[in-house]
């Protein structure tokens, strides 16, 4: 779900460098099609003559990313980044050395031009939490099984015990606040659940911020696990209710809440922010449809692409070893460009390195446990207060396809209390939008929608018997 733009991101974060009169500050966009990733690129030059660079990813706020290998040959520079899918930049100094014009590529070549400038422009995010802050805040970790967790605590003052919530990620490795594109929204829901007297516990992914293990080689069995031993953590706290502890689940979060729910009984409320209600095949047609239409795409373009999907997921359906499916994927896709016309093949020939990309992404055991699991079976079981809330602008889980079969599943389980919400005019990360594209998401001021905090803080309250 959050996962192609992850890797979208991931991608981007691997331009920039510069050459040696270059000495300064750059910043440029990447515009990878699906989303417009800012660039900041800081050049320095050693008293031995030697470049080295640094990237930051603006959107993603991810600074101070090292480029590798920085090679300047007179107004010539290279960038290398081995470790970042094997991505180049080859460009060249203006000269006014005001800019640098060239090419980035990882797989297929992107043109990228990086503009000299005083400071590199920070995203404005006026609803990131600002000091002084009227509640306790503190860093914390436990362990579920041999990885280590860790994540930031946020406990209200007061007359304790409060009411928790345990915030779960979206796909692909997400740090504690869910950073993505220059937004902080798990960062944002902490800061005003707790403000109402709710305690929030907000944790990195396995192998991101301070914890250990590698989400991207981990199951979404293995994601229920850690939301386990959060829980079982909160409910060691003389602070926490222990029988007030809920969920809070986004996108791929949203599968993972109602599936800990399902085995435990210490899960006391679930609330799915655009969590789906279908298996993950089923979604991701329907998500690469509506990205594809809100970007202009036409029929044909978008029958083709469900071509091409259809293809990778048979191939990993029917291979569970990864080398034999990244292989036998890769020959059907040499066997369709053999069969096309030679203008089309050529211009299919740009996109191998694409699909080199969403090989490795699919066939990773986290994206291969979301696309062949169905919601539904642990929505079946749930007798537990739900809310779900989807943005009726939402292209990567669409609400017409998730609510109703979410209803149906809770309706089966024989659940006397669930909410399902279509939210006007907000996107997957619940921001008001207007193209309503992944790609606007970084373009965007707001983090996360005033009404959709405001609804899911008291429907929480009211269910945990702190409604005033």
């Amino acid at each position: 779900m959050l996962r192609n733009i992850g890797l979208l991101l991931l991608a981007a974060a691997a331009a920039g460098a510069q050459p040696g009169k270059l000495e300064g500050t750059y910043q440029g966009t990447l515009d990878t099609g699906a989303v417009k990733l800012r660039l900041g690129l800081h050049v320095a030059r050693s008293s031995a003559g030697e470049y080295k660079s640094t990237l930051d990813s603006i959107d993603q706020s991810a600074m101070g990313i090292p480029v590798q290998q920085t090679t300047v040959t007179g107004n010539k520079l290279r960038l290398e980044m081995p470790n970042m899918g094997g991505a180049t930049y080859d460009g060249t100094l203006s000269e006014d050395g005001a800019k640098i014009t060239g090419t980035f590529t990882q797989g297929a070549p992107l043109p990228l031009v990086f503009k000299r400038v005083e400071k590199i422009e920070a995203p404005n995010r006026p609803q990131n939490p600002k000091p002084p802050f009227p509640y306790e805040s503190e860093e914390v970790t436990y362990t579920s099984g041999a990885v280590r967790l860790a994540g930031t605590l946020t406990i209200p003052k007061g007359v304790s015990p409060f009411p928790a919530a345990l915030l779960i990620t979206g796909s692909g490795p997400q740090d504690r606040d869910e950073s993505l594109m220059g937004h902080k929204p798990f960062w944002v829901i902490a800061d005003f659940l707790t403000r109402r007297g709710i305690a929030v516990l907000r944790v990195d992914d396995r192998g991101m911020g301070k914890s250990t293990g590698n989400s991207m080689r981990s199951t979404l069995e293995d994601f229920v696990t850690d939301v386990l031993a959060g829980v079982t953590f909160l409910k060691g706290l003389r602070e926490i209710d222990q029988k007030r502890i809920g969920v809070i689940g986004h996108s791929e979060g949203g599968v993972v809440g109602p599936a800990a729910a399902a085995k435990s009984s210490d899960i006391a409320f679930v609330v799915m922010l655009a969590g789906t209600g279908v298996d993950g095949v089923t979604l991701l047609y329907a998500q690469a449809e509506a990205i594809a239409r809100a970007s202009g795409a036409t029929d044909a373009m978008i029958a083709e692409n469900r071509e091409l999907q259809t293809m990778l997921f048979d191939v990993f359906r029917s291979e569970p070893e990864e080398k034999k499916a990244a292989a036998k994927a890769w020959a059907f896709w040499e066997e369709r460009k053999a069969a096309m016309p030679e203008e089309k093949r050529k211009l299919a020939a740009t996109g191998d390195g694409n699909m080199r990309s969403q090989i490795a992404q699919f066939n990773q055991p986290e994206m291969r446990s979301f696309m062949f699991h169905d919601p539904a079976v642990s929505l079946r079981k749930l007798k537990t207060p739900v809310l779900a809330l989807n943005g009726s602008k939402d292209t990567q889980v669409p609400p017409e396809q998730n609510l109703p079969a979410i209803a149906a599943a809770l309706k089966a389980a024989g659940n006397l209390d669930f909410t399902t919400r279509e939210m006007p005019g907000l996107n997957h990360l619940f921001q008001h939008c207007k193209k309503c594209t992944p790609a606007e998401y970084g373009e965007l001021e707001e983090t996360f929608s005033p009404e959709a905090l405001e609804l899911m803080a008291d429907w929480i309250l009211r269910r945990t018997g702190r409604a005033k």
